[in-house]
């Protein structure tokens, strides 16, 4: 996962990922059927492991597709997951995602993204 000041990223790089067209990619999964316009993001394979031992609830997530974009990203829970705690939000707006989802709730999260979801200060 890139941090702040992530010496990798090049100027062109910070804004791709500041306005999230570095996610576009992604649109393939979508129609391919491996990832959802809207569900919890996916997490790479080594958070995955690590927080399955944090956090209790962390692999009920993992009953829906990953989506491109999420009920956390619009509330604010986008970017570095650098604590537990910050994971542990994160998760919370996943479950209740899941545990609550209607069509128009997905139709919600599609409409607030590019508002809440794809420009936001905690991606860089």
């Amino acid at each position: 996962q890139a941090t702040r000041q992530d010496p990798r990223i090049t100027r062109v790089g910070r804004f791709l990922r500041k306005t999230s067209l570095d996610e576009l990619p992604q649109l393939f999964n979508v129609l391919r059927g491996d990832m959802s316009l809207v569900g919890p993001r996916p997490h790479a394979l080594s958070h995955n492991e690590y927080y399955s031992t944090v956090l209790a609830r962390y692999a009920n997530r993992h009953k829906v597709k990953p989506g491109m974009t999420g009920w956390a990203q619009v509330n604010g829970y986008r970017g570095e997951t650098d604590t537990p705690e910050k994971m542990r939000r994160r998760v919370e707006h996943d479950l209740w995602y899941i545990e609550n989802w209607s069509v128009w709730l997905d139709v919600k999260i599609l409409a607030m993204t590019p508002f809440y979801g794809f420009v936001n200060t905690n991606a860089f």
